[in-house]
């Protein structure tokens, strides 16, 4: 007989059944409260309040959640570090400090004084209580995520100032707790300071070479996600021994990650896709279990208590914002956001009243109270986030999108396996953020006896493509083509697609001494005027830790100047590294206004030079982990020289082992040639001039 004795009691204790039981709430409640327009993260909180073992419990343990909780809880600050925009963050410092010491010194004076005159705490348990009120977790941050809203400036500000206030309320608990067991002295500024540089520069500097060379030799997706994870955990460890607290160890592992985990990647969509369905709701969850509602029945000083710190951490946040607002000129939306954002508390709240009960600074009563004050604060917070993040969001989409001066469809020709990624990765980085076109692929076979094994053999490379793009949430539309030129095939292929890029690749040898890159390349240069990016892919894009740009002289005199120049300043805004521009004084006086329009000039630097006819000068800068984009140009085009005929071989020859991408701006519309082209095209170049001078090999 089948085993039909399995008896329902409460409290649940079948781990199978209960995983199943929280799956239905993380699936259902959202979608339940979103018809009385509740946010979903109050949802999770309220559900987390009765069924666990402080409500109806229906679950008979809350460990496995204080687990994973605290899990959820630096995934959080994880993602909060990993998702900031470096280049606002840097253009932003300041106003980040600025939010970041109002919302932290306005709670700190308002809470001592209220928490000693009104609570009748001691000066000592009073400033105590004071830092959890200067704290916050960011809870609503996932909801905001998800609006697409992380990069807007009001965000980025908060999620820096946090980061100040939440250290600063910690350092303020270490204090206190060594004070009271009489540890304050020399010694003790001297360690925590010598540790906190330790974890510091071990984090930020060990980090990402660490992470570097793993990408570079495991190119498993799998394994790189779990090597993510263990570095988030080992520097919450190292914060801890370094005497901070373990969210901030997890916020600069984000922050030392963030230049290697581009912000549209597959890496990326695995990061916020496994955070979003398994490990924040689980925290949220546990937020809730640790609510005791009985606590409001057990006498007036449990509910006195609890309503005044919920109006002190509440008041203090929100005049932290309105103070930080009216400064900055914002709007009551922002202000709004940054208020809900800000005034959850979660992590850093229950780390100080835990210490303080255990040093004897508070009693029930405050402990019982801050369990109030966080239910409320994380309803409160979530409310006003959310409610605040819709309004801008609609506001941000009735936006007109900046206008580019031809609408962006990409060309991927593909035709290795093993370059699929890489050409995938690079058109990625040079799409257009806001641009909804999805991506076109082609494999050209030549017509021959071999053409239908070609084709076969094309087919699994375009599905590896297609594949692959999907994991960047990118749609993708692929053909394959047989043609008795290959370089018609992909002109024919951008032509009916209606392409403006092609983004193809090279491997940095050629098939004939006297062509430029090889027969295929130049021939496609010549019949085809849309811009070209070739990539010789080396080491994976997000490995690489410089953006060299060597332009030659009178390329701002080209139709497409701002359009190539966008592209790379796309790239240079999703991997946060600094752009190095190789140009003449006119081309830089070109490309400032574009930079300061579209990006940050403190992440930009210029050397003036006179074109490829200097390469020498920028050999010098070289190295093996650099990403140059050398912009080349077509013949009779402004920038057109005869340096530029011999720079591929020179460059590839010289630096094999770099990641290059020459760029053949657009030119004016041409008379597109239909026919193949001439038997004796490669020999009326001048491709060999001045190859030899570097040529190593």
């Amino acid at each position: 007989m089948l085993p039909f004795s399995i008896h329902f009691q409460f409290p649940l204790e079948d781990p199978v059944l209960v995983f199943a039981l929280v799956l239905f709430i993380v699936l259902f409640s959202p979608i339940v409260l979103s018809r009385f327009k509740i946010p979903s993260i109050i949802g999770l909180i309220i559900a987390g309040v009765i069924i666990g073992p402080k409500g109806l419990q229906i679950i008979a343990s809350d460990e496995p959640f204080k687990l994973f909780g605290s899990v959820g809880l630096l995934y959080i600050m994880f993602l909060a570090g990993l998702e900031i925009d470096m280049n606002d963050f840097k253009k932003n410092k300041w106003k980040s400090m600025y939010f970041g010491m109002n919302t932290f010194i306005i709670p700190m004076v308002l809470g001592s004084v209220i928490a000693h005159y009104v609570l009748g705490l001691g000066w000592m348990s009073a400033i105590l209580m004071a830092s959890m009120f200067a704290s916050h977790t960011l809870l609503a941050y996932p909801a905001i995520s998800k609006m697409g809203l992380v990069k807007l400036p009001i965000v980025n500000i908060t999620v820096g100032g946090t980061m100040i206030t939440d250290t600063l309320a910690l350092f303020v608990l270490a204090v206190i707790a060594g004070m009271t067991r009489g540890e304050v002295g020399q010694a003790f500024w001297i360690t925590l300071g010598v540790s906190s540089i330790i974890f510091t520069l071990i984090v930020m500097i060990g980090f990402p070479m660490l992470a570097r060379w793993f990408f570079r030799k495991y190119e498993d997706a799998v394994s790189q996600y779990i090597f993510i994870l263990a570095l988030v955990y080992l520097a919450a460890f190292l914060a801890e021994i370094a005497g901070l607290e373990a969210i901030i160890g997890a916020f600069f592992a984000g922050l030392a990650l963030n230049k290697l985990v581009p912000h549209t990647s597959p890496m990326m969509n695995r990061i916020e896709f496994v955070g979003n369905a398994l490990f924040i709701p689980f925290f949220l969850l546990s937020v809730g279990m640790i609510v005791d509602v009985r606590v409001l029945v057990q006498g007036f000083e449990a509910i006195i208590v609890a309503v005044v710190m919920t109006v002190i951490a509440l008041g203090a946040k929100w005049l932290a914002a309105w103070v930080t607002q009216k400064s900055f000129g914002w709007n009551t939306a922002e202000r709004n956001l940054m208020f809900g954002l800000s005034s959850t508390q979660a992590a850093a709240t229950l780390a100080v009243v835990f210490v303080g009960v255990n040093l004897g600074l508070f009693n029930e009563a405050v402990l019982n109270g801050t369990v109030v004050m966080i239910l409320v604060t994380c309803l409160v917070g979530s409310y006003y986030a959310e409610k605040a993040g819709t309004e801008i969001a609609k506001t941000e989409g009735e936006k007109l999108p900046e206008v580019e001066k031809v609408d962006q469809r990409i060309l991927v020709s593909v035709h290795r396996d093993d370059r699929v990624k890489g050409l995938i990765d690079l058109a990625s980085s040079v799409k257009n953020a806001k641009s909804k076109e999805k991506f076109h692929t082609v494999f050209v076979a030549e017509e021959g006896d071999q053409s239908r094994e070609l084709l076969a053999q094309g087919q699994k490379v375009l599905e590896k493509a297609t594949k692959y793009a999907g994991d960047y949430g990118h749609g993708v539309e692929d053909e394959t083509r047989v043609d008795a030129n290959i370089a018609n095939g992909i002109h024919r292929a951008a032509r009916d697609t209606h392409s403006t890029e092609i983004v193809m690749g090279w491997s940095g040898q050629k098939d004939s001494y006297q062509a430029k890159f090889n027969i295929m390349l130049d021939e496609l240069i010549e019949i085809n005027n849309s811009t070209l990016f070739i990539y010789k892919p080396v080491h994976p894009l997000n490995t690489l830790k410089r953006i060299l740009v060597a332009v030659p002289a009178n390329a701002e005199e080209e139709v497409s100047f701002e359009l190539w120049l966008g592209k790379i300043i796309n790239y240079a805004k999703l991997s946060g590294n600094k752009i190095h521009f190789f140009c003449t004084e006119a081309s830089k006086d070109a490309i400032e206004p574009i930079i300061q329009k579209k990006y940050s000039a403190k992440n930009v630097n210029y050397k003036i030079w006179s074109g490829y006819e200097n390469i020498l000068m920028l050999f010098k800068d070289l190295k093996d982990d650099d990403l140059l984009f050398a912009v080349s140009a077509r013949k009779d085009s402004p920038a057109y020289s005869t340096s530029l005929v011999s720079m591929p071989g020179i460059l590839c020859s010289n630096f094999n082992e770099m990641d290059i991408v020459f760029v053949i701006p657009e030119t004016t519309k041409q008379e597109i040639k239909e026919s193949e082209p001439t038997d004796d095209f490669a020999s009326s170049q001048s491709w060999t001039l001045g190859y030899n001078l570097f040529n190593k090999q």
